[in-house]
């Protein structure tokens, strides 16, 4: 090393990492440009719905079956604007919609506070954890005889079934981030006085957020299946017409149309509650952890 060579100082070593943190805020303030945003997140899927409407139209053309088992696309269509006309469709959606996410914020209630315990208190995690596992790898349908046995046809067999199928998931979720939670968090959360419900509250659960979140969204879509596959099966004027009833009625009538309508229609609805609400708030949360990086 030659004499005019000079060793980086400490002031040198702090002005850089201020250089960086403070680039590091400029490239999260950032907001992607709206036209990068349809390109990116809007364009794809629209190209994979035309590709799939192409395929059906294609096969309906060549007559791969007949029309009663493979209506066009524009049958069903016709089909969504019957119920349009007849102003029964938003009712439709709305019963089931109205089912699954208040089923789903109850899942929410219960299943938050038995993750907790199951993931802190070892031997309730000893005799509880297989038996959350094994519940959650039951299929929800299996639970629609016995919840119609307990409570009859109505709405409480439905909300039955939706917890039965969600809660396990939603703790399970639970469970698994707060087990990837670094010790040293809590050490350091009960050193500065967080413990018992105050460490649950601005500890655990944040720093378990993550894996919490997974569990919600996999809740969600328990909740989902399991209300179709009740109002699949049971069946009273008591529980109104949800989309699970409309299609087990359109199966009845062998009405294809009707039949790929409310598949098409039950599709919709828990894709769009993924990406209107859970896509949305998993995105926040990774990037406020910088494990979401936005590329140019």
């Amino acid at each position: 090393m030659s004499s005019t060579e000079t060793l980086p100082t400490a002031a040198d070593d702090s002005a850089g990492v201020e250089a960086g943190l403070d680039a590091l805020e400029t490239v999260q303030a950032q907001r992607t440009p709206l036209t990068t945003v349809l390109r990116r997140s809007v364009l794809p899927p629209v190209l994979g719905v035309v590709l799939v409407l192409a395929v059906w139209q294609l096969a309906y053309t060549l007559e791969l079956t007949t029309p009663d088992k493979l209506p066009s696309p524009a049958d069903v269509w016709d089909s969504l604007t019957e119920l349009w006309y007849a102003g029964t469709l938003f009712s439709i959606i709305w019963t089931s919609v109205w089912r699954g996410l208040s089923g789903f914020l109850l899942s929410v209630v219960i299943g938050t506070p038995i993750g907790l315990l199951v993931a802190q208190v070892k031997p309730v995690r000893a005799a509880l954890g297989p038996v959350l596992s094994g519940l959650q790898s039951l299929p929800s349908v299996a639970w629609v005889p016995a919840a119609v046995i307990w409570l009859g046809i109505n709405n409480s067999a439905m909300y039955a079934v939706i917890l039965l199928g969600a809660v396990p998931s939603i703790a399970n979720g639970l469970i698994a981030g707060v087990d990837q939670v670094p010790p040293l968090f809590l050490r350091a959360g009960q050193t500065l006085g967080a413990t018992g419900i105050r460490g649950a509250r601005h500890i655990l659960l944040p720093a378990a957020l993550p894996g919490y979140l997974a569990g919600l969204k996999q809740g969600w879509a328990f909740s989902w299946r399991s209300l179709m596959a009740a109002e699949l099966i049971a069946s009273s004027p008591d529980l109104g017409l949800g989309l699970g009833r409309y299609l087990e009625n359109q199966r009845e009538f062998t009405n294809m149309s009707g039949v790929l309508l409310g598949i098409l229609l039950i599709l919709t609805v828990g894709v769009a509650i993924d990406l209107l609400f859970f896509s949305p708030l998993e995105r926040r949360v990774l990037r406020s952890r910088g494990l979401l990086v936005t590329s140019r």
